[in-house]
C-alpha cells in the first residue's frame, strides 16, 4: 500500500501526497489518482476510501468529459435500442440542455445546475422561429428532462459519475400552474366535427384513407399500408408495416412501431366499402394514365400510382378543412378522436389497447382518451335517475 509522502511548498507549508493506483479507463489507459491533504491522517483516510471503492467496484475515476461529448455518446448508444426518427427526436429535445451545459464537466454537473436550467428554459427558451417571448411548453421541458435523467444514469451505470445529479430534479409546481392558464391547446374533433368532416369529403379520391386515419390508425401506418393487407373477404386489414418521414423531408419505411403495433383489425362496413371504391378507381386511373401509371403495392398513392407520405396526406388534409371551413386540427389527432369515442362508447380497455396497437391499456386511456361534456352526458342522465330515486 503507498504511503504519504511529506512535501514541503515553496513557501515552508508542508503537505502530504500519495499516488494510489485506480486501474485503467475504458480505453484501458492506466490511471493513477494523486491525492493531497494538509494532515498525512487525512491522506491515508482519503486514499483508503479510493482503494476501498477500487475493491468494491465502485471506484468513480476522474475525467474530463464534458456533458455534451457524454449525451453525444448516448445517443449513439440508443441507437442500439429504438429507430432513427426516434434519435432525431431526443436530439432536438437535448438541443438545449448542450447550449446551456454542454460546454461543462461530466463530473462538474450538480442537481442545482439542473434546477436552475429546467427554470431558465421555461422561463427563456424557445423553438427556432417561435415568436419572441414564446415559452416552452412544461411537457417538452418535461420530455427533456426524461432524456437527461436516463442519460445521467447511464453515466453512473458506466462509473462516470458517483450519482444521478438529475434524479429529484423537478419542474416547480408554480411553472406547471402558469403552463396549463396559459397555454392554449388544440382539442381533437368532436364526434359532430368527425361526422362533418367526412360527410365532406366522401366525393375526395383519398376518403378511404383518411376513413383509415378516422378509425385509429397512425398517418404512418396508413401511408405505409399495401392493398396485399387488405383482405376484402374476410373484412380484415394488417398492419406490418409504416412509412414516416425524418426531418419532413425524408421517408423512412421500417415495421410498426412496437411488437404491439403489428396488429390484425376488423374493417367497419363502411369503411371496406369505400376501400372497394378506392380499389376500382386506382383501376380506372392506372388504365388512363397507360404507360405512365408507376405500380406500387403501396394503398396511398396520387393519380398516376406515385406512394404519398405522411407529409402529403397531412397537407391535403388540411387543404379540405380549409375548404370545409373546419376547425384546423393535426391528422394524428384523428386516432384520439377515434379512441376517445370508442372508449365512452364502451369498448373494454384490453380492445381499446388492441385496438390502439398498444400493450398498455392505461396508456392508452391517459394518453389518447378526451372526454368533453357530451361524453358526460351519459353520467347526469344518471344521476338524474339517482336523484329520483331518493326522494
Amino acid at each position: 500500500m503507498p504511503e504519504p509522502k511529506r512535501i514541503v511548498l515553496a513557501n515552508g507549508k508542508v503537505r502530504y501526497r500519495v499516488v494510489v493506483d485506480a486501474g485503467r479507463d475504458e480505453s484501458g489507459k492506466r490511471v493513477q489518482i494523486t491525492i493531497t491533504e494538509d494532515r498525512k491522517k487525512d491522506c491515508e483516510v482519503e486514499r483508503d476510501r479510493v482503494l476501498a471503492q477500487r475493491a468494491a467496484g465502485s471506484l468513480v475515476i476522474p475525467n474530463k468529459i464534458t456533458l455534451g461529448e457524454w449525451l453525444e455518446q448516448w445517443l449513439e448508444y440508443k441507437r442500439r435500442d429504438v429507430e432513427e426518427t426516434t434519435i432525431r427526436t431526443y436530439r432536438l429535445a437535448l438541443v438545449h440542455v448542450v447550449d446551456r451545459l454542454g460546454h461543462m464537466r461530466l463530473q462538474e454537473i450538480t442537481e442545482d445546475h439542473l434546477k436552475d436550467f429546467v427554470d431558465e428554459v421555461i422561463a427563456r427558451g424557445r423553438r427556432k422561429g417561435g415568436e419572441p417571448g414564446t415559452r416552452l411548453a412544461v411537457s417538452t421541458v418535461d420530455g427533456i428532462l426524461v432524456r437527461v435523467k436516463e442519460a445521467l444514469g447511464r453515466a453512473v451505470t458506466r462509473k462516470l459519475i458517483a450519482v444521478n445529479p438529475a434524479q429529484f430534479v423537478r419542474i416547480s409546481l408554480a411553472d406547471k400552474k402558469t403552463d396549463k392558464r396559459e397555454r392554449t391547446r388544440e382539442t381533437p374533433w368532436t364526434v359532430p366535427e368527425v361526422q362533418r368532416f367526412l360527410s365532406g369529403i366522401e366525393r375526395d379520391r383519398l376518403y378511404a384513407p383518411l376513413l383509415l386515419s378516422l378509425m385509429g390508425l397512425r398517418p404512418a401506418e396508413v401511408c405505409g399500408l399495401s392493398w396485399a393487407d387488405v383482405d376484402l373477404k374476410r373484412l380484415t386489414l394488417t398492419l406490418t408495416n409504416t412509412r414516416t418521414m425524418v426531418g419532413n423531408s425524408k421517408v423512412l419505411e421500417k415495421d410498426t412501431k412496437t411488437e404491439a403495433g403489428t396488429r390484425v383489425l376488423p374493417l367497419p362496413a363502411g369503411v371496406a366499402d369505400a376501400l372497394k371504391k378506392l380499389r376500382a378507381r386506382q383501376s380506372r386511373e392506372r388504365l388512363a394514365a397507360g404507360e405512365g401509371y408507376t405500380e406500387s403495392r403501396y394503398l396511398v398513392v396520387d393519380v398516376l400510382g406515385q406512394p404519398r407520405n405522411t407529409r402529403h396526406l397531412r397537407e391535403h388534409t388540411y387543404r379540405l378543412m380549409r375548404e370545409l371551413e373546419m376547425r384546423k386540427v393535426r391528422l394524428y389527432d384523428a386516432r384520439h378522436s377515434a379512441l376517445t369515442y370508442l372508449a365512452a362508447s364502451g369498448v373494454p380497455d384490453v380492445v381499446l389497447a388492441a385496438w390502439a396497437g398498444h400493450t398498455n391499456a392505461g396508456f392508452t386511456k391517459r394518453k389518447y382518451v378526451h372526454l368533453d361534456v357530451e361524453d358526460l352526458r351519459v353520467a347526469a342522465t344518471a344521476m338524474d335517475s339517482f336523484h329520483k330515486g331518493s326522494l
